[in-house]
């Protein structure tokens, strides 16, 4: 799963321990109260505070939100004679970095996003006043392509980017309230289609969504996690609980690690807990890879705990392969060893492999002793072979 691939680098650059969505951005610099621009732009447009971000080539609007955020965007995108980007910020969720074009994390220097590019790619430079941003952005600008009178993609960006619109028009939006933007990012996660018009909008849109500061946030996707939502939606929306919704999000893993019904979303469950950053999503992962009734969610919480915990892993780690009933939990907790550190994990694999009654458990750890490359390993070899 592409979540779990880019674990790691949750962990070191955003704080929260794996993204998902599209992600770009775009905005436009407009004086306050000053009226819509409406040229070409062919260079970027003077930043002003945090009102948008710095944007370039495209054909710039700005106007107020309305009474009604949905009816504003649909009203723009009835009127767009050619595809448009509608962009808008809110406060951004805590965290220790911004987020960029393509899925990547920026160390405070985005550079520039060029959201008309089939992968939304991101040219590493200074911004062009000469400036770089030191700390994170606290903005989180929310993006909405309009094609064919209807909401095409969602991406969301910090405010320290450059956007290039590939020479669209673009309409930002002032006056938006976090509460308004989660509600209507909401209908789009709920549709019918989670991948709505091939262009992952429901994904796009779930992402947004986390990434607000705002707490009607929490209860937002704590609606996507009832066991009547689809699978794929509680799998997803579990992930962002762990990685980016702090208290409130592992209070609604913990739950969900307990009730939910289906045992791979359980597993996700395990997943998500090992990306929070909260002090008790280390003690619900010890409790499902002890008690969980299906071996495969206590497998996978033995292999998240090796991931997460390290040393203080090895306690459990070693008990599952002692006292599980199953033996492929056994086995996965072998596995799960051969994750651990090389001090901590080979020493344990050749206690395994020397002593362990079962002999598919002890084959396993002389498997994972032999992809291990270490020196013990090579004379645990030569020790078993010369007997």
């Amino acid at each position: 799963m592409r979540k779990e691939k880019t674990v790691s680098a949750l962990r070191s650059l955003l704080g929260f321990a794996m993204i998902v969505a599209g992600i770009s951005s775009a905005g436009v610099q407009l004086a306050k109260g000053g009226a819509p621009a409406r040229s070409w732009q062919a260079s970027p447009v003077p930043r002003q505070a945090v009102e948008a971000p710095r944007i370039e080539n495209a054909k710039l609007e700005t106007r107020a939100a309305g009474a009604s955020l949905d009816a504003t965007i649909r009203e723009i995108a009835a009127t767009a004679e050619k595809a448009a980007w509608v962009g808008y910020h809110v406060d951004q969720v805590a965290g220790e970095r911004g987020v960029c074009c393509n899925n990547n994390w920026n160390d405070g220097n985005c550079g520039t996003c060029r959201l008309e590019k089939e992968n939304g790619g991101t040219t590493k430079t200074t911004h062009t006043d000469g400036s770089v941003k030191l700390e994170g952005a606290r903005q989180l600008v929310v993006l909405y392509r309009l094609e064919a009178k209807q909401v095409m993609k969602i991406r969301v960006a910090s405010d320290d980017c450059t956007l290039d619109v590939g020479s669209l028009a673009f309409v930002w939006l002032t006056g938006v309230k976090a509460t308004e933007s989660v509600a209507l990012l909401a209908t789009y996660v709920r549709g019918s289609d989670f991948e709505d018009h091939g262009a992952r909008v429901g994904d796009g849109a779930l992402t947004a969504i986390a990434l607000h500061a705002d707490r009607s946030a929490d209860r937002t996707l704590e609606s996507f996690v009832n066991p009547e939502q689809r699978e794929e939606l509680r799998r997803q929306a579990a992930f962002w609980m762990g990685a980016a919704r702090g208290k409130a999000g592992l209070t609604a893993l913990q739950h969900m690690a307990k009730t939910d019904p289906s045992s791979e979303v359980r597993a996700h469950v395990a997943f998500a807990l090992s990306v929070s950053h909260e002090a008790g999503a280390l003690d619900e992962m010890i409790r499902m890879a002890h008690d969980d009734t299906s071996s495969h969610v206590r497998g996978q919480a033995l292999f998240w705990l090796a991931q997460k915990a390290g040393k203080k892993a090895v306690g459990m780690i070693t008990g599952a392969i002692e006292n599980d009933p199953d033996t492929d939990v056994k086995k996965k907790a072998v596995f799960a060893l051969s994750q651990l550190p090389k001090e901590e994990g080979v020493p344990k694999l050749i206690e395994v492999a020397q002593n362990n009654r079962n002999p598919e458990v002890r084959k396993q750890a002389m498997f994972w002793l032999g992809q291990s490359n270490d020196p013990r390993a090579l004379q645990f070899f030569e020790k078993v072979l010369t007997q």
